[in-house]
């Protein structure tokens, strides 16, 4: 089964800056649209952003527009997420899945399952 890992996650104080690395092993990004989630404790896992496949379209949650960018490295076989401006309400663990395609910042039609994902922690 394919699990993709999160990483780059950390501790910040509000109005800091973060990016998150998503990697993935046998699967070519390129080839997938992806996307990122993120889940605090009691709350239901949030679609963050999408990037579709090569890179070509990105779409944001309402909630992170203007803050967040997701970008790939076909290089690298990696996707990011930068994110800028963070809020306390940012706290999360983050996760990436492939998929099919975007909708919004949604990734559908998703491959395999959830990893463990990073750990966001935003202080004010």
């Amino acid at each position: 089964d394919v699990q993709l890992q999160a990483s780059g996650g950390g501790l910040v104080q509000a109005g800091g800056s973060l990016r998150l690395s998503c990697a993935a092993s046998g699967k070519t990004f390129a080839d997938y649209a992806v996307g990122w989630f993120r889940q605090a404790p009691g709350k239901e896992r949030e679609a963050v952003s999408c990037i579709s496949s090569g890179g070509i379209n990105t779409y944001y949650a309402d909630s992170v527009k203007g803050r967040f960018t997701i970008s790939s490295d076909n290089a690298k076989n990696m996707v990011y997420l930068q994110m800028n401006s963070l809020r306390p309400e940012d706290t999360a663990v983050y996760q990436c899945r492939m998929g099919y395609y975007c909708s919004g910042p949604y990734v559908l039609s998703m491959y395999g399952h959830w990893g463990q994902g990073t750990q966001v922690t935003v202080s004010s």
